[in-house]
């Protein structure tokens, strides 16, 4: 039976984490909720930047010369183990775990996202992110790889699922007149949220490094407060506006092509399984993210197998030719390549997903998978030819429709399910992304293995990756194309409308929550722009960092 109790509290008065509490009053700016979102996904994002622990991790206790574990060791003793370091190859599970956890946390909790509001689910998020830093920092103290899976992978994982949908329901409300583009603003610090992580991380390893100590566990408890201190700010200042709110002046359009698509009922989540359009939008999320993903992960180690010497002006050496110095240089320059992708990830969120609310969401998909078809097919021609500009360009354009393709379908969900439960739908489609943070890299790891023992040379190890993943684009346009308006018969009757708003303690008016009230107050300009500035200022410093760096590709 569904709890209302906190409908139920002495004097009617609802705590100060509840739904009730963050709805809006009179004169509260739109403008505010962005910012707050974006403060939690910068911070949870830095689970795309924890590559960055994993070379000093492997030298936390022989220093200098690391001491490998035995070649024989199995996977259940490196997690306990505290005689030897850890290899790489163990610590990037924690990819794994935090994707999948993500998905599944996000479609468990969803539904009651919906009902709890996202202050306080971005609560349990920062108490779950930063929680799971300050266990790893533990782990990393003691040399127990299992805590390091525990308290990131697992309750990591399950905050990064809530703190990732928290907003999601909330801006679409905020903003009907803009739905991708307030969306794309808050997945875009997501996909930015390791640029800043990372070369902090970077930073803070350094200062606290000791001729005994890496610095990592430091940094985790560091990064722990520091995160928790945006999140917390970020999730006070979510506001949920009354029922039927809408901008000043803006009506509903009248359908048009370009959004045909969008419904005026509603879909309740525990139906979502049984509506075919579901799963289309799943299996073209879950392609063009498995695209998109397994790249994203061998950027840096494709770049300099594909060009090798052609990368520092001698195109007659390959890979396996090169010296040690040659080696760094082009290590360097892969490591631009690398921040420039994540830059073309993160513009692409708000590019794409804003150009969605002009082109509609069907259109915007379709061209993510005709661009990408003709893009991937073609980069085996650009590295047989020696074109590295165009090579980079293809991967830029790619990445930004990996990112797009995130920030557009939260739109896409609210356009076809409607807007009631749309967070708890986002969270069961994220399963999508569950499936393709595995399928992704192990097609393209696993593919490269065989392809390198079958005695492909290293530089043309990827082109029949890059056709298989084309090919899945073509699956991807097939089921978007297959899309059309959900039936009717899937859609809450009013009654069981009202029962669901009632459940989500929604209120009519603000009024009811904060009184009667004839004041005149707007929030002021100055509370807008420094809300905004709290979080793009980090973001332009990791902007400006990123940059620094992909200079070196161009030289």
């Amino acid at each position: 039976m569904e709890s209302t109790a906190t409908l139920d509290l002495p004097g009617g008065k609802p705590g100060f984490l509840d739904k009730e509490r963050t709805i809006a009053g009179p004169g509260f700016s739109r403008w505010l909720v962005p910012p707050a979102a974006l403060a939690i996904h910068l911070c949870i994002g830095m689970a795309y930047g924890f590559s960055v622990f994993w070379l000093p991790l492997t030298k936390a206790i022989g220093g200098a010369q690391p001491l490998a574990c035995p070649a024989d060791m199995s996977l259940a003793a490196e997690l306990f183990t505290t005689s030897c370091d850890w290899r790489i190859s163990t610590m990037g599970w924690m990819y794994t775990l935090f994707f999948v956890l993500l998905g599944c946390s996000a479609a468990l909790w969803g539904g009651w996202l919906e009902r709890a509001g996202p202050r306080k689910a971005g609560v349990v998020s920062a108490l779950c992110w930063c929680g799971g830093l300050v266990i790893s920092a533990i782990g990393v103290y003691l040399h127990q790889m299992w805590m390091l899976w525990l308290g990131s992978g697992v309750i990591g994982g399950i905050g990064l699922g809530l703190g990732y949908i928290s907003p999601v329901s909330t801006l679409i409300k905020w903003f009907p007149d803009r739905r991708g583009m307030a969306t794309g603003m808050a997945i875009m610090g997501f996909g930015g949220g390791a640029m800043i992580g990372a070369p902090l991380a970077d930073l803070l390893m350094r200062h606290f490094a000791t001729p005994t100590s890496v610095g990592v566990w430091q940094t985790f408890l560091t990064m722990a407060l520091v995160y928790f201190v945006f999140m917390m700010a970020g999730a006070m200042g979510y506001r949920v506006p009354p029922t039927g709110w809408k901008p000043e002046g803006w009506t509903a359009p009248a359908k048009q092509a370009n959004n045909a698509m969008i419904t005026k009922g509603h879909v309740h989540v525990k139906r979502v399984w049984g509506v075919p359009q579901f799963w289309l939008v799943w299996l073209v999320l879950c392609l063009n993210v498995t695209a998109g993903i397994g790249i994203l992960g061998m950027a840096s180690p494709l770049l300099q197998e594909v060009f090798g010497g052609g990368l520092i002006n001698k195109p007659e050496l390959g890979y396996g030719q090169l010296d040690k110095s040659q080696l760094a240089a082009i290590a360097a320059i892969a490591a631009g390549f690398t921040g420039l992708l994540s830059l073309f990830n993160i513009g692409g969120r708000f590019f794409w997903a804003s150009l969605s609310d002009k082109l509609g969401r069907k259109l915007t998909y379709l061209i993510f998978f005709v661009l990408g078809f003709v893009l991937y097919a073609a980069i085996p021609w650009t590295a047989h030819i020696g074109a590295l500009a165009l090579f980079v360009a293809a991967f830029c354009v790619i990445l930004s429709m990996y990112g797009g393709g995130f920030a557009t379908v939260p739109a896409y969900l609210a356009d076809l399910f409607g807007t009631q439960m749309v967070g708890a739908i986002h969270g069961r489609l994220l399963t999508a992304w569950s499936a393709a943070g595995i399928f992704g890299p192990v097609l393209v790891n696993y593919i490269r293995e065989y392809q390198l023992k079958a005695g492909v040379p290293r530089a043309q190890a990827y082109d029949i990756t890059m056709y298989i993943l084309a090919g899945m684009l073509v699956l991807g346009f097939l089921c978007n194309l297959a899309i059309r308006p959900v039936n009717p018969k899937y859609f809450m009757t009013d009654e069981e409308l009202a029962r669901e708003k009632a459940l989500a303690h929604e209120r009519a008016a603000a009024a009811e929550t904060h009184g009667s009230s004839t004041s005149t107050f707007r929030t002021p300009l100055a509370l807008v722009l420094f809300a905004w500035a709290c979080v793009g200022i980090p973001l332009a410093w990791g902007i400006w960092i990123t940059l620094q760096k992909t200079v070196v590709l161009f030289h």
